[in-house]
């Protein structure tokens, strides 16, 4: 966490950290839910909470979120696995293509400014939103 956003949590009183940690957690159970109710989500989801909720600065919320999505994806896969709804054959092609996507995105995220990856994260949600809409 930045510096002044470590700051900022240490400076607010005790009920205004317990909102924000309520927020946080509300925000997380939604987060959870969507993930593992449509296999993804989440990750888009955890972004905005963790920028408007916790002042998180972009490509700390970004980071984060991922962080995050990791141990939810294990056990929605785990959940998955045993209920029999995981198809072995195109597992591993996905699964090392999205390896290397998400090495690349990783790589790109360090380098863009965090106005420029607000854009086109915020870009991105609204043309899934457009998509789903039609």
């Amino acid at each position: 966490m930045e510096q002044s956003n470590i700051l900022k949590f240490q400076e607010e009183s005790r009920g205004e950290k317990q909102k924000r940690l309520f927020l946080l957690m509300l925000g997380g159970a939604f987060i959870g839910f969507v993930n593992g109710f449509f296999g993804a989500g989440g990750g888009m989801l955890a972004v905005p909470v963790l920028c408007f909720i916790a002042k998180l600065p972009e490509k700390l919320a970004h980071a984060t979120a991922i962080s995050v999505i990791l141990p939810l994806s294990i056990v929605s896969s785990v959940v998955y696995i045993k209920n029999g709804a995981l198809d072995l054959n195109i597992f591993p092609p996905v699964l090392i293509g999205t390896l290397i996507g998400g090495i690349l995105g990783a790589a790109l995220l360090i380098k863009l400014n965090n106005k420029i990856l607000a854009s086109i994260f915020y870009i991105a949600m609204f043309a899934a939103g457009l998509r789903l809409i039609f």
